[in-house]
C-alpha cells in the first residue's frame, strides 16, 4: 500500500512542479504588463491568482461559465488519454469532437421523441461517429503502419469541411444561415441554473471519465491498451494482437471526443454554426491528458484548471493583462510535463543497456 501511495505521488510530482514553474514565469508577463517594479514579484503574483479566481470561480455565474469549458476539456482529455496509454497520438480528437457536434445538431432535430430517448440517441450518435471518425486512422496505423499524427491532422480538415457543408448546402442547413436550425426542446441537455448555459452534461462526463478509467486499469480489454503502448513487440510476442488495440483504442478516442462534441450542442450550443476555425477543444485536450499522465480520473482535474484559465481570460485582459498570458501557462505546462516522458525515455533505455551488458 505505501508504495502505491508513493507511486501516486511520484506520478503527480511532474504535474505540480510544471504548474509552479509555469506560474512563476507568467507573473513576469504580469510585472511586464502592470509595470510594477521587479520587488514588486509578489503583488504582481496576488494580482494573477485573485484575477484567475474572480473570473472563474468568485461567484456562482463565472463558477457555472467555468464549467461549460471544463465540460468539452474532460471528454477531450479522456480521448487522448485513451490514445496515449496504446503509445498513440491522435491529433485528431479536434475532427472527432466536431462530427460529434454535426451528430448532436442532426440528431437533435428530430421531432416527437421524449427527452430521456432524445439524449440517448444524441449520446449514441456521438459515440458512432466518433468512434467511426477515430476508427479510419486506426485502421490505417495497423493495417498499414500509416503514421496516425498525419491521417489525424487530415481527418481534422475533412471532418470541419464536412461540417460546413452539413451547416451551409445540406438539407438540415437552417434557409438563409450559416448554422443548423435550433434543436427541438426535447433534445436539449437541462441546464444546471437559468444565469449560466452550464448543464448536467458535466456529470455525463465524470461518469464517462470513471468508466474509462476502470476500463482501463481494471480489465483485459485496458490491459492489452497499456501492454501495447508500453512494449508493442512483448505485447505480440505475449499473444495480444498489437493492430486490434490500436483500432479499439483510436475507435475509443473517437468515441468519447463524439460524446463531447454531441453533448456540446444539446447543452450549450442548440445549433451547429459554420466553422470558421477550429473549437481548439480537442488539441486543448492534448494539455489536459498530458497534465494529467493520461489517467482518465486525472483529466476532470486537469479539466478545471485549464477551464478556470479559460473562463479567466476576458478578465485578465480587462485588468490590463494580456489573455495570452493563459495559453503561455498551458504552454509552459506542457513543455515541463513533456520533459517528464524524455527523460523516462532516456532512463528506460540506460536501463535496456546496462542490461544488455551485463
Amino acid at each position: 500500500m505505501n508504495k502505491q501511495i508513493k507511486s501516486v505521488l511520484k506520478s503527480l510530482l511532474f504535474p505540480l512542479i510544471s504548474i509552479i514553474i509555469s506560474i512563476f514565469v507568467a507573473v513576469f508577463f504580469v510585472i511586464w504588463a502592470k509595470q510594477y517594479p521587479i520587488t514588486e514579484y509578489f503583488t504582481a503574483l496576488g494580482d494573477l491568482f485573485s484575477i484567475i479566481w474572480k473570473g472563474s470561480f468568485s461567484t456562482k455565474r463565472n463558477t457555472l461559465t467555468t464549467l461549460t469549458y471544463v465540460t468539452p476539456l474532460i471528454f477531450t482529455g479522456v480521448a487522448n488519454a485513451i490514445a496515449f496509454k496504446c503509445g498513440l497520438f491522435n491529433i485528431g480528437v479536434e475532427g472527432q469532437f466536431i462530427m460529434g457536434m454535426v451528430a448532436g445538431a442532426v440528431i437533435g432535430l428530430i421531432p416527437g421523441l421524449n427527452p430521456v430517448t432524445h439524449t440517448i440517441l444524441i449520446v449514441l450518435g456521438g459515440i458512432i461517429i466518433g468512434a467511426i471518425w477515430g476508427g479510419i486512422p486506426g485502421f490505417l496505423k495497423a493495417k498499414f503502419g500509416i503514421n496516425e499524427v498525419v491521417n489525424t491532422i487530415m481527418m481534422n480538415y475533412i471532418g470541419m469541411y464536412f461540417a460546413n457543408w452539413i451547416v451551409k448546402k445540406s438539407i438540415f442547413a437552417a434557409p438563409g444561415k450559416s448554422s443548423t436550425p435550433l434543436i427541438q426542446e426535447s433534445a436539449r441537455l437541462m441546464r444546471l441554473s437559468s444565469i449560466s448555459k452550464a448543464n448536467i452534461s458535466i456529470f455525463i462526463a465524470v461518469v464517462f471519465a470513471i468508466l474509462i478509467y476502470f476500463l482501463i486499469w481494471k480489465t483485459t480489454v485496458g490491459y492489452e491498451i497499456r501492454g501495447v503502448g508500453i512494449n508493442p513487440d512483448a505485447s505480440e510476442y505475449g499473444g495480444i494482437s498489437v493492430a486490434k488495440n490500436m483500432v479499439l483504442a483510436m475507435v475509443l478516442s473517437g468515441a468519447i471526443a463524439g460524446i463531447g462534441g454531441a453533448t456540446h450542442v444539446a447543452g450549450v450550443r442548440y445549433q451547429c454554426q459554420d466553422f470558421m476555425a477550429f473549437t481548439n477543444f480537442g488539441f486543448d485536450g492534448i494539455a489536459v491528458a498530458l497534465l494529467a499522465k493520461s489517467n482518465p480520473i486525472g483529466c476532470i482535474a486537469s479539466a478545471v484548471l485549464f477551464g478556470a484559465l479559460k473562463s479567466s481570460a476576458t478578465l485578465l485582459q480587462l485588468n490590463a493583462i494580456p489573455k495570452e498570458i493563459v495559453f503561455l501557462i498551458q504552454s509552459i505546462i506542457i513543455i515541463f510535463v513533456a520533459t517528464d516522458y524524455i527523460i523516462k525515455y532516456f532512463a528506460d533505455k540506460r536501463k535496456k543497456g546496462e542490461v544488455t551488458n551485463g
